[in-house]
């Protein structure tokens, strides 16, 4: 220990340089899914550590005639603890930690299930260093020893070097890498964890400077991107559903998988199984929500637009003007809309977004009886919920918009046995097992809300939009999803799985079960055409789910894409009917038009250009 201490305190910066950079490279290789196909892409995620940690240390002496051992010891703890943040975060949302993100933690619930359940005993080994070299740099600090200051220039210089050829490496690989900076698996192999870190914060102070500087002519470019774009294709199902009043249904954490599974023998989803015979089913969906979970996907359904890059639309841009679901059904059949949700009001900020979104009426946790009995994980239960809305909802003007999201099926998937009305899945990952208890929950609540609209005249006229919002089960438990489904674990498998059901159900229709493949965001143009309702003047990029084109590609907000024969994941073009990779230049085109769409959805978002329609 004495020996030790002694090397500690003769080479302090250059040890917390190696731990930081060793901790970073371990983590990088064994905790995060890097897109790497070759031994120079595991070099670079071995090298682009240490320029920008040089750089960090280097800020407690650039300015400095002495090295500070506790500004080097907090500098450390500060750069663990955002690379642990993104461990935590990644092992859920397969995703980074932003800026946006940490601004909106409050959203996330605290420190409850969902996160502890992310913790793992190892996580330890990250930290336990810090109570050796915090006994070193206390007891220098008590005998007033100095570490020697190294050469300036030099430091700089190295450190530098090292961030130059890190930028160059990465823009000769992908010339696009900082005009798509969406792509955060890609940018941190190519840049770094903490590289990205600064890219993400200059471009959330550039976010405001957008809004500031918009004007008429960045409409006109839009809407010129746009021209031509639209689907005017016809379809006999246009304007059935004209002067109904519209449900929409938010399905927590509902993926596609659980429609007519059956576990043990019993069907996980009895009730939406039953329905869809009489609806209008579409079973190629797939979940496009980024970092605002269901926020997102509520946005893309009311406004027709994409997600931002990072956080949520409605805590970045709740001020915003939109040409939403609420504002257009208002304007063409006097629509009203109303809001249910059985958590705070100011959960995602929804008190303040629903407003700018057109909504009259928002019925929160405080318009419910909310009990430690009836409720779990993030607000009350589904079937209580459901049940002590029907007097908010029955007093609506008609026609009106409602929309309801659910909240009992959320990870991490805990239930009272008394609520489980299906027994556990058995495989080796408790959160799938969990799971399919409370799907089944969930599935329960609808028959429930169904009977109750159905008892009080309010079912025959109502059309009914069913949705899951976005994935359960990621990518860290989807072996259990795999076992279950008996099904390998590949990359084409994985994005099966972001598949969530989208169920039309119009009383007294014909069932259909309609193939074509699109997003969470074609919703909002779908259901406007059921209404009768198209206009070319609005500005989305939502495509009619009966008339879409299956070549037409599904863009993420990560730019990856998706098309009925190719897939872009990861880096690499799929041919979906082989199951393998294919050149790139297939999907070229497809991610042309992915960074295209995803731009013009940004700059109406950020620079809040409807604010110049009409004028």
């Amino acid at each position: 220990m004495r020996k030790l201490s002694l090397f500690i305190e003769r080479n302090l910066l250059v040890t917390f340089i190696i731990l930081l950079w060793l901790k970073t490279v371990i983590v990088s290789f064994t905790s995060f899914q890097l897109p790497l196909y070759s031994w120079l892409d595991a070099f670079i995620v071995f090298v682009n550590p240490i320029g920008i940690i040089m750089l960090m240390f280097g800020l407690s002496f650039f300015w400095r005639k002495q090295l500070s051992p506790v500004t080097l010891l907090i500098i450390y703890v500060l750069m663990l603890g955002l690379l642990y943040a993104n461990v935590l975060y990644y092992r859920f949302y397969i995703d980074f930690v932003t800026v946006s993100v940490f601004l909106q933690l409050n959203n996330v619930g605290g420190l409850g299930p969902s996160t502890v359940e992310l913790f793992s005993p190892f996580d330890i080994l990250l930290f336990i260093d810090i109570v050796v070299i915090g006994y070193v740099v206390f007891k220098m600090k008590k005998q007033k020893q100095q570490p020697v200051v190294p050469n300036k220039k030099k430091y700089a210089f190295t450190g530098l070097a090292f961030i130059v050829m890190t930028f160059a490496t990465a823009l000769i690989q992908n010339p696009h890498l900082l005009q798509t900076e969406y792509d955060r698996e890609e940018l941190v192999q190519s840049l770094g964890l903490y590289n990205y870190q600064l890219i993400n914060l200059a471009d959330g102070v550039k976010a405001p400077i957008t809004k500031a500087f918009a004007d008429e002519t960045d409409v006109q470019e839009v809407q010129s991107y746009m021209k031509g774009n639209g689907e005017e294709e016809s379809f006999q199902e246009f304007g059935i559903a004209e002067g109904k009043n519209i449900v929409f249904i938010s399905l927590e954490s509902t993926q596609n998988f659980v429609i007519n599974l059956k576990v043990n023998g019993e069907e996980v989803t009895p009730f939406l199984n039953e329905l869809i015979r009489d609806s209008f089913y579409f079973n190629n969906i797939y979940d496009q929500a980024a970092q605002g979970k269901t926020s997102d996907a509520e946005f893309m359904i009311n406004t027709g637009l994409y997600p931002l890059p990072s956080g949520s639309v409605f805590v970045r841009r709740p001020n915003n003007q939109f040409q939403s679901l609420p504002h257009i059904l208002r304007e063409n059949d006097g629509y009203t809309a109303a809001a249910f949700h059985g958590n705070d009001a100011s959960f995602w900020n929804r008190d303040e977004m629903y407003q700018s979104l057109g909504f009259d009426t928002f019925f929160s946790k405080k318009d419910y009886d909310v009990t430690e009995e009836n409720s779990v994980n993030y607000g009350i239960k589904d079937i209580p919920f459901f049940e002590q809305s029907m007097d908010n909802l029955s007093e609506l003007s008609e026609p009106y918009l409602a929309n309801f999201l659910t909240l009992t099926n959320h990870f991490p998937f805990l239930l009272e046995e008394e609520d489980q009305m299906i027994s556990p899945a058995d495989t080796s990952v408790g959160v799938v097992n969990r799971y399919i208890t409370t799907v089944r929950y969930e599935d329960q609540a609808l028959q429930r809300f169904f009977e109750l609209l159905k008892a009080k005249g309010m079912y025959e006229d109502t059309i009914f939009v069913i949705y899951g919002d976005h994935y359960g089960i990621s990518q860290k438990y989807e072996a259990g999803v795999h076992e279950l489904l008996g099904q390998k674990e590949t990359a084409l498998n994985h994005l099966e799985l972001q598949k969530v059901p989208v169920i039309i159900h119009v009383p007294h229709q014909k069932g259909k079960t309609i193939e074509t493949v699109g997003g969470t965001i074609d919703i909002h143009a779908t259901i406007l055409e059921l209404m009768g309702i198209r206009d070319s003047e609005q500005m989305n990029f939502s495509r009619n789910l009966f008339t879409r084109d299956n070549e037409a590609p599904v863009v993420f907000r990560d730019g990856s894409i998706v098309t009925k024969d190719y897939a872009y994941l990861n880096g690499r073009c799929f041919d979906k009917q082989t199951k393998k990779a294919v050149s790139a230049n297939k999907c070229t085109t497809h991610l042309e038009t992915a960074r295209n769409e995803l731009h013009a959805s940004d700059q109406i978002i950020l620079g809040d250009l409807f604010r110049f329609m009409g004028k």
